[in-house]
């Protein structure tokens, strides 16, 4: 059985199909890495473009590459919240920085650092695993706030 079959109507959980995800992704471009380094789980905000069934970010020399290079274990998320839906997906995969001519793939891709710091090493996410949940939102609390009046 799929876990596509579990899904009942009026469910407010809502599971995306591998390719409803992977439309997510290319339609964003700011999420967080979570990688293993010396023991601990780090987590940090990255932006980044998708190239075919992998993900691709820029960045500088210290615990993201070194993360990556000691264990290429990583996973990777994007949320959205609108109105009353909120969307996340969540990626599984292999990281490894790209060399030589490999790396110039950066140059077909709309990614570009959003902070004014050099970046120059391209690292590759191959995803193993990909998930993405919709969800439809009750938040009551929305609803009987009381705004400030607006001078």
């Amino acid at each position: 059985m799929s876990e596509y079959q579990y899904e009942f109507a009026g469910d407010p959980v809502h599971v995306l199909h591998p390719e409803e995800s992977w439309e997510f992704l290319r339609t964003h471009e700011f999420g967080r890495l979570a990688f293993h380094l010396v023991g601990a789980v780090h987590i940090v905000p990255i932006n980044y473009a998708v190239d075919g069934t992998r993900l691709l970010f820029l960045t500088a020399e210290g615990s993201k590459v070194l993360g990556v290079t000691m264990n290429d274990d990583v996973a990777f998320e994007v949320d959205e919240i609108v109105a009353e839906h909120a969307t996340s997906v969540v990626v599984r995969g292999r990281a490894h920085v790209l060399h030589g001519d490999e790396e110039y793939i950066i140059e077909q891709l709309p990614l570009r650092p959003w902070v004014g710091t050099p970046k120059y090493i391209v690292v590759a996410v191959a995803v193993d695993e990909i998930s993405g949940r919709r969800f439809d939102l009750s938040r009551p609390w929305t609803h009987a706030r009381v705004d400030a009046p607006e001078d």
